[in-house]
C-alpha cells in the first residue's frame, strides 16, 4: 500500500505521460491485462485511455485491472487512469520515504 504522499508524487510523474493503451468495445480481456503486466513490469507507470463503448467507467476499470495484476490504481480522472507497480527485475521509480512520525 502506498501513502498518498507517494502516491501525490506518482500523479505529477503521470501528468507528462501520453495513454499507451486503449479499453475499448473488448473489455477488459486476458490478453488486454498480458500486455498492461508486460507494461507495468518494464515502465512501472503507465496512463490508459477508457474508451465511451468499453462500457467501463475510468474507476470501474481501474479496479478491475488492479484487483487482477495486483498493481495500484493512482488516479481515475475523467477517462484516463494510472496505474503502478514496482518492477520485480528492473525498479526505476524510487517513491518518497513514509514519515513515521506523527
Amino acid at each position: 500500500m502506498i501513502t498518498t504522499k507517494q502516491r501525490a508524487y506518482l500523479r505529477s510523474l503521470a501528468h507528462g505521460i501520453s495513454p499507451i493503451f486503449q479499453l475499448g468495445k473488448n473489455g477488459i480481456e486476458d490478453a488486454f491485462l498480458k500486455q498492461i503486466d508486460d507494461a507495468l513490469e518494464a515502465r512501472e507507470l503507465l496512463k490508459i485511455a477508457v474508451l465511451n463503448n468499453s462500457g467501463y467507467e475510468a474507476r470501474e476499470a481501474s479496479d478491475a485491472i488492479c484487483e487482477e495484476l495486483k498493481c495500484e490504481g493512482i488516479q481515475a480522472i475523467g477517462n484516463k487512469v494510472v496505474l503502478y507497480r514496482q518492477s520485480r527485475k528492473n525498479p526505476k521509480i524510487e517513491l518518497p520515504k513514509p514519515n513515521k512520525s506523527k
